[in-house]
């Protein structure tokens, strides 16, 4: 069985794909010694990014390792990838269908994706293409909803997010109950700021959502209207202003069972 991408996926991440280049937020540095230490990466290990989007997850990847292959499905997503980072390898694949060889990767990551495609076809395709001792990483940055305006603007998108796959649904753990492929080794959290004006790591940021993408431009901008009114009725800052944005980091480590 193959599965088609969610429609959120498919249209909002190939209008967006520019966009979320710009304003997603980056990642904590504490990822990189968590890829070399729990994931035991080094220069010789092998890895695929998997649902490597406009590829922001590479420059940590580069740190442990440049034996890098990234796959994603979504053309607009891999075009911006391969202007950032030309030196990285592509394969344009879904993630039940990886064209790479049997127990040939060290670790595979899949970094604020695992959820578009947590079904165990994509686990036994993992399990297929890694080493007996390969691990497979979950990485997601999530909003830190303890900041009273963060979580005024979750409580907004939750209205609007319908049935697309969330990391906070929780729905991509269930991928992982009775499967004999995987074994969860440690999770670990961390955290981080994103700095700079409200419309861009606030508004904008959230514009590049996919269900919000895949809307139309009025209804866009009607919501990023309500993003920036919610910001500024906590905390005084108009779209031009500074601010921080915080975030949660969440990392999982996996191994391989044989």
């Amino acid at each position: 069985m193959t599965h088609s991408l969610h429609p959120a996926a498919q249209k909002g991440f190939s209008t967006a794909a520019e966009l979320y280049q710009q304003v997603r937020p980056n990642y904590p540095q504490d990822v990189v010694k968590w890829l070399k230490e729990d994931l035991a990466l080094g220069p010789d290990s092998s890895v695929v990014d998997l649902g490597a989007g406009t590829g922001k997850f590479l420059p940590y990847l580069k740190q442990a390792t440049p034996n890098i292959i990234a796959v994603e499905p979504v053309t607009e997503m891999l075009e911006q990838l391969k202007i950032v980072h030309p030196d990285v390898q592509t394969l344009q694949a879904k993630s039940d269908q990886i064209p790479l060889e049997s127990e040939s990767i060290d670790a595979v990551l899949c970094a604020q994706s695992f959820h578009w495609f947590a079904n165990i076809e994509t686990l036994n395709e993992i399990h297929h293409i890694l080493k007996p001792e390969g691990h497979l990483g979950l990485i997601w940055n999530q909003r830190d909803e303890t900041i009273d305006w963060v979580k005024a603007l979750a409580d907004l998108l939750a209205t609007i997010e319908g049935d697309t796959p969330r990391y906070h649904s929780g729905q991509w753990k269930l991928a992982f109950e009775n499967q004999f492929l995987f074994q969860l080794e440690t999770a670990k959290v961390f955290s981080q700021v994103q700095t700079g004006t409200v419309e861009n790591v606030v508004s904008k940021r959230l514009l590049s959502t996919s269900f919000i993408a895949a809307m139309p431009e009025q209804q866009q901008l009607t919501l990023k209207h309500k993003f920036e009114h919610i910001v500024l009725e906590y905390t005084g800052k108009h779209a031009q202003d500074e601010i921080d944005f915080p975030y949660v980091t969440y990392v999982y480590n996996f191994r391989k069972l044989r």
